[in-house]
Protein backbone atom coordinates (compact mmCIF):
# COMPACT_ATOMS: atom_id res chain seq x y z
CA UNK A 1 0.00 0.00 0.00
CA UNK A 2 1.24 3.63 -0.67
CA UNK A 3 0.17 6.50 1.96
CA UNK A 4 0.88 10.03 2.48
CA UNK A 5 1.77 11.26 5.98
CA UNK A 6 -0.29 13.85 7.55
CA UNK A 7 3.63 15.88 7.88
CA UNK A 8 2.61 17.40 4.61
CA UNK A 9 -0.75 19.05 5.80
CA UNK A 10 -1.59 18.91 9.06
CA UNK A 11 -0.19 22.15 10.30
CA UNK A 12 -2.43 24.18 7.65
CA UNK A 13 -5.56 22.13 8.56
CA UNK A 14 -7.60 23.32 11.52
CA UNK A 15 -10.07 20.14 10.59
CA UNK A 16 -8.94 16.63 10.60
CA UNK A 17 -12.27 15.52 7.86
CA UNK A 18 -10.43 18.17 5.41
CA UNK A 19 -6.81 17.24 6.16
CA UNK A 20 -7.82 13.84 5.27
CA UNK A 21 -10.04 14.36 2.66
CA UNK A 22 -7.46 16.57 0.97
CA UNK A 23 -4.98 13.55 0.83
CA UNK A 24 -8.05 11.59 -0.29
CA UNK A 25 -8.78 13.86 -2.85
CA UNK A 26 -5.48 13.13 -4.24
CA UNK A 27 -5.61 9.10 -4.72
CA UNK A 28 -4.51 8.23 -1.66
CA UNK A 29 -6.60 5.32 0.05
CA UNK A 30 -4.11 5.27 2.91
CA UNK A 31 -2.77 8.28 5.38
CA UNK A 32 -0.26 8.06 8.51
CA UNK A 33 -0.92 10.49 11.29
CA UNK A 34 2.10 11.69 12.21
CA UNK A 35 3.81 13.23 14.74
CA UNK A 36 2.26 16.93 14.20
CA UNK A 37 -1.79 15.59 15.09
CA UNK A 38 -2.69 18.12 17.63
CA UNK A 39 -5.80 16.97 19.77
CA UNK A 40 -8.02 19.58 17.99
CA UNK A 41 -7.95 17.58 14.75
CA UNK A 42 -8.35 14.25 16.47
CA UNK A 43 -12.60 14.15 16.04
CA UNK A 44 -12.55 14.93 12.11
CA UNK A 45 -10.15 11.95 11.69
CA UNK A 46 -12.18 9.49 13.78
CA UNK A 47 -15.43 10.78 11.83
CA UNK A 48 -13.43 10.54 8.45
CA UNK A 49 -12.09 6.69 9.64
CA UNK A 50 -15.77 6.14 10.48
CA UNK A 51 -17.39 7.43 7.50
CA UNK A 52 -15.00 5.19 5.30
CA UNK A 53 -13.39 7.95 3.45
CA UNK A 54 -9.83 6.89 4.01
CA UNK A 55 -7.88 4.55 6.14
CA UNK A 56 -5.25 5.12 8.18
CA UNK A 57 -1.52 3.09 7.54
CA UNK A 58 0.37 4.06 10.48
CA UNK A 59 0.31 6.03 13.21
CA UNK A 60 4.27 8.37 14.28
CA UNK A 61 4.55 8.20 18.07
CA UNK A 62 3.70 10.65 19.07
CA UNK A 63 -0.03 10.90 17.87
CA UNK A 64 -2.10 12.81 19.06
CA UNK A 65 -0.11 15.07 20.87
CA UNK A 66 0.19 15.70 24.55
CA UNK A 67 -2.27 18.41 25.93
CA UNK A 68 -0.25 21.87 25.01
CA UNK A 69 2.00 20.96 22.32
CA UNK A 70 0.82 22.38 18.98
CA UNK A 71 3.68 21.41 17.13
CA UNK A 72 5.29 18.41 15.65
CA UNK A 73 7.28 16.79 18.73
CA UNK A 74 8.34 13.04 17.56
CA UNK A 75 11.53 13.94 20.14
CA UNK A 76 9.54 15.58 23.05
CA UNK A 77 10.08 12.34 25.44
CA UNK A 78 12.52 9.63 24.48
CA UNK A 79 13.00 6.30 25.63
CA UNK A 80 16.64 6.62 26.47
CA UNK A 81 16.33 9.45 28.57
CA UNK A 82 18.45 9.20 31.94
CA UNK A 83 15.64 11.10 33.66
CA UNK A 84 13.26 7.90 34.75
CA UNK A 85 10.45 10.66 35.17
CA UNK A 86 10.66 11.14 30.93
CA UNK A 87 10.96 7.96 29.95
CA UNK A 88 7.85 7.23 31.99
CA UNK A 89 6.12 10.48 30.34
CA UNK A 90 7.48 9.02 27.56
CA UNK A 91 5.43 5.38 27.83
CA UNK A 92 3.08 6.90 28.69
CA UNK A 93 1.96 9.00 25.46
CA UNK A 94 3.46 6.13 23.65
CA UNK A 95 0.60 3.90 25.19
CA UNK A 96 -2.11 7.15 24.04
CA UNK A 97 -0.34 6.90 20.14
CA UNK A 98 -1.70 3.07 20.92
CA UNK A 99 -5.13 3.86 21.74
CA UNK A 100 -5.41 6.14 18.66
CA UNK A 101 -3.70 3.28 16.31
CA UNK A 102 -6.67 0.83 17.41
CA UNK A 103 -9.37 3.28 17.55
CA UNK A 104 -8.67 4.16 13.75
CA UNK A 105 -7.80 0.63 12.93
CA UNK A 106 -3.78 1.51 12.18
CA UNK A 107 -1.45 -1.22 11.35
CA UNK A 108 1.91 -0.17 13.11
CA UNK A 109 3.34 2.73 14.88
CA UNK A 110 6.84 3.92 14.04
CA UNK A 111 9.27 5.25 16.85
CA UNK A 112 11.84 7.57 17.36
CA UNK A 113 14.42 5.54 19.94
CA UNK A 114 16.44 8.25 21.29
CA UNK A 115 19.75 9.38 21.49
CA UNK A 116 23.26 9.28 22.83
CA UNK A 117 24.73 12.51 24.69
CA UNK A 118 27.72 13.12 22.70
CA UNK A 119 28.08 16.96 24.75
CA UNK A 120 30.87 19.38 24.31
CA UNK A 121 32.82 17.92 21.05
CA UNK A 122 32.54 20.70 18.76
CA UNK A 123 30.87 23.23 21.39
CA UNK A 124 27.05 22.76 19.35
CA UNK A 125 25.08 19.81 19.75
CA UNK A 126 24.72 19.87 15.84
CA UNK A 127 27.48 17.62 14.92
CA UNK A 128 25.31 16.03 11.91
CA UNK A 129 25.49 20.03 10.60
CA UNK A 130 28.89 19.82 10.43
CA UNK A 131 29.33 16.94 9.18
CA UNK A 132 26.96 18.55 6.57
CA UNK A 133 28.53 22.21 6.36
CA UNK A 134 31.84 19.99 5.10
CA UNK A 135 30.42 17.86 2.58
CA UNK A 136 29.04 21.14 0.88
CA UNK A 137 32.04 22.41 0.74
CA UNK A 138 34.19 19.92 -0.77
CA UNK A 139 35.67 18.83 2.21
CA UNK A 140 34.59 14.53 2.52
CA UNK A 141 37.13 12.63 2.64
CA UNK A 142 39.74 14.91 3.76
CA UNK A 143 42.20 14.34 6.76
CA UNK A 144 40.07 17.03 8.46
CA UNK A 145 37.09 15.16 7.47
CA UNK A 146 37.89 11.69 8.28
CA UNK A 147 39.48 12.85 11.80
CA UNK A 148 36.30 14.49 12.55
CA UNK A 149 34.34 11.27 11.74
CA UNK A 150 36.33 9.01 13.54
CA UNK A 151 36.17 11.52 16.86
CA UNK A 152 31.98 11.48 16.61
CA UNK A 153 32.38 7.22 15.96
CA UNK A 154 34.15 6.87 18.99
CA UNK A 155 32.36 9.05 20.93
CA UNK A 156 29.19 7.53 19.76
CA UNK A 157 30.77 3.86 21.17
CA UNK A 158 31.90 4.94 24.48
CA UNK A 159 28.35 6.82 25.36
CA UNK A 160 25.77 4.69 23.81
CA UNK A 161 25.62 1.45 26.46
CA UNK A 162 22.97 3.55 29.08
CA UNK A 163 20.71 5.15 26.24
CA UNK A 164 20.41 1.96 24.40
CA UNK A 165 19.30 -0.13 27.74
CA UNK A 166 17.04 2.29 28.40
CA UNK A 167 15.47 2.51 24.76
CA UNK A 168 15.14 -1.66 24.46
CA UNK A 169 14.17 -1.80 28.16
CA UNK A 170 11.08 0.24 27.23
CA UNK A 171 10.50 -0.65 23.79
CA UNK A 172 10.20 -4.86 25.45
CA UNK A 173 7.34 -3.31 27.50
CA UNK A 174 6.11 -1.37 25.11
CA UNK A 175 5.87 -4.51 22.39
CA UNK A 176 4.11 -6.18 24.81
CA UNK A 177 1.09 -3.29 25.56
CA UNK A 178 1.12 -2.93 21.26
CA UNK A 179 0.65 -6.93 20.88
CA UNK A 180 -2.47 -7.26 22.71
CA UNK A 181 -4.11 -4.83 20.44
CA UNK A 182 -2.34 -6.35 17.19
CA UNK A 183 0.04 -3.33 16.48
CA UNK A 184 3.47 -3.66 15.02
CA UNK A 185 6.02 -1.36 16.20
CA UNK A 186 8.74 0.09 13.90
CA UNK A 187 12.12 1.08 15.16
CA UNK A 188 12.89 4.42 12.37
CA UNK A 189 16.67 4.46 11.11
CA UNK A 190 17.30 8.31 11.87
CA UNK A 191 19.30 11.24 10.11
CA UNK A 192 21.34 12.21 13.17
CA UNK A 193 24.51 11.59 14.24
CA UNK A 194 23.10 11.04 18.07
CA UNK A 195 20.76 9.05 17.85
CA UNK A 196 20.00 5.68 18.27
CA UNK A 197 20.68 2.81 17.48
CA UNK A 198 23.31 3.93 15.04
CA UNK A 199 23.08 2.14 11.71
CA UNK A 200 25.13 -0.48 12.75
CA UNK A 201 23.29 -1.52 15.48
CA UNK A 202 19.83 -1.54 14.49
CA UNK A 203 20.13 -5.51 13.25
CA UNK A 204 21.68 -6.44 16.40
CA UNK A 205 19.04 -4.29 18.04
CA UNK A 206 16.18 -5.85 16.84
CA UNK A 207 17.67 -9.31 17.58
CA UNK A 208 16.93 -8.51 21.33
CA UNK A 209 13.38 -7.59 21.00
CA UNK A 210 10.06 -9.38 20.38
CA UNK A 211 8.92 -10.34 16.91
CA UNK A 212 6.50 -7.70 16.28
CA UNK A 213 9.14 -4.62 16.77
CA UNK A 214 10.74 -4.31 13.05
CA UNK A 215 12.39 -1.98 11.09
CA UNK A 216 11.43 1.00 9.07
CA UNK A 217 13.24 2.38 7.05
CA UNK A 218 13.17 6.11 6.18
CA UNK A 219 14.57 6.04 2.85
CA UNK A 220 16.10 9.94 2.89
CA UNK A 221 17.87 9.74 6.39
CA UNK A 222 19.67 6.54 5.04
CA UNK A 223 20.89 8.68 2.47
CA UNK A 224 21.64 11.51 4.41
CA UNK A 225 23.59 8.69 6.28
CA UNK A 226 25.80 7.60 3.35
CA UNK A 227 26.50 11.33 1.91
CA UNK A 228 27.87 11.52 5.14
CA UNK A 229 29.66 8.24 5.24
CA UNK A 230 28.06 6.71 8.51
CA UNK A 231 26.73 3.67 6.13
CA UNK A 232 28.43 2.19 3.12
CA UNK A 233 25.93 1.81 0.73
CA UNK A 234 22.08 2.76 1.23
CA UNK A 235 20.87 -0.90 -0.78
CA UNK A 236 23.46 -2.88 1.05
CA UNK A 237 21.47 -1.31 4.30
CA UNK A 238 17.68 -2.33 3.30
CA UNK A 239 19.21 -6.04 2.24
CA UNK A 240 21.06 -6.26 5.79
CA UNK A 241 17.71 -5.37 7.75
CA UNK A 242 15.32 -7.03 4.99
CA UNK A 243 13.96 -10.03 6.99
CA UNK A 244 12.35 -7.56 9.87
CA UNK A 245 11.56 -4.57 7.48
CA UNK A 246 7.93 -3.35 7.67
CA UNK A 247 8.02 -0.76 6.08
CA UNK A 248 9.31 2.71 4.40
CA UNK A 249 9.16 6.78 4.75
CA UNK A 250 9.57 7.65 1.62
CA UNK A 251 11.18 11.16 0.19
CA UNK A 252 14.32 12.49 -1.35
CA UNK A 253 17.20 14.26 -0.98
CA UNK A 254 19.08 17.49 -1.99
CA UNK A 255 22.78 16.55 -1.07
CA UNK A 256 24.27 16.55 1.24
CA UNK A 257 20.75 16.83 3.56
CA UNK A 258 17.69 18.70 2.43
CA UNK A 259 15.56 15.74 2.94
CA UNK A 260 11.58 15.42 2.63
CA UNK A 261 11.66 15.88 -1.52
CA UNK A 262 9.46 14.67 -3.92
CA UNK A 263 10.40 11.15 -4.63
CA UNK A 264 12.20 11.64 -8.13
CA UNK A 265 13.57 14.76 -7.59
CA UNK A 266 16.64 14.03 -5.68
CA UNK A 267 19.67 11.70 -5.49
CA UNK A 268 18.07 8.61 -3.94
CA UNK A 269 18.70 5.31 -6.24
CA UNK A 270 14.84 4.05 -5.67
CA UNK A 271 15.75 1.91 -8.50
CA UNK A 272 18.41 0.02 -6.01
CA UNK A 273 16.48 -0.50 -3.65
CA UNK A 274 13.26 -2.38 -5.51
CA UNK A 275 14.69 -5.79 -4.93
CA UNK A 276 13.98 -5.24 -1.41
CA UNK A 277 10.22 -3.99 -1.45
CA UNK A 278 7.33 -5.88 -1.31
CA UNK A 279 3.57 -5.28 -1.91
CA UNK A 280 3.28 -6.40 2.23
CA UNK A 281 5.48 -3.59 3.28
CA UNK A 282 4.03 0.11 4.02
CA UNK A 283 4.41 2.70 1.69
CA UNK A 284 4.46 6.25 3.37
CA UNK A 285 5.79 9.26 1.04
CA UNK A 286 6.60 11.92 4.29
CA UNK A 287 7.04 14.95 2.33
CA UNK A 288 7.71 19.00 3.43
CA UNK A 289 4.82 20.96 3.76
CA UNK A 290 6.08 23.24 1.14
CA UNK A 291 5.94 20.98 -1.52
CA UNK A 292 3.25 21.58 -4.10
CA UNK A 293 0.21 19.59 -4.90
CA UNK A 294 1.15 18.80 -8.31
CA UNK A 295 4.57 17.74 -7.06
CA UNK A 296 3.24 15.16 -4.46
CA UNK A 297 0.92 13.75 -7.74
CA UNK A 298 3.98 13.47 -9.69
CA UNK A 299 6.03 11.82 -6.40
CA UNK A 300 3.48 8.80 -6.27
CA UNK A 301 3.45 8.28 -10.01
CA UNK A 302 7.20 7.99 -9.92
CA UNK A 303 7.16 5.70 -7.26
CA UNK A 304 4.32 3.81 -8.58
CA UNK A 305 6.42 2.98 -11.81
CA UNK A 306 9.59 2.18 -9.91
CA UNK A 307 8.47 -0.38 -7.63
CA UNK A 308 4.80 -1.13 -8.24
CA UNK A 309 1.30 -0.01 -8.20
CA UNK A 310 1.44 -1.63 -4.41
Amino acid sequence: MYSLSTCWNSSRHTEGRDMLREIRDLGFEYAELSHGIRMSLVPGILDAVGAGEIRISTLHNFCPLPMGVNHAAPNLFKFSADDRRERDSARKHTLKTFEMAERVGAKLVVLHTGAADLGGLFGTPDYTEKLEKMVEAGQKGTPKYEKLLAEIQERREKRKATPMRHAAEMIRDLAEAAGEKGLLLGIENREAVEEIPFDYDIQFFLEELPENVRYWHDCGHAQIKENLGLIDQHAMHVETLAPRLAGFHIHDVIPPGMDHCPPGSGMIDFKALAPFVKSSHIKVLELNPAVPIEDVRKGIEFMKSVWGPE
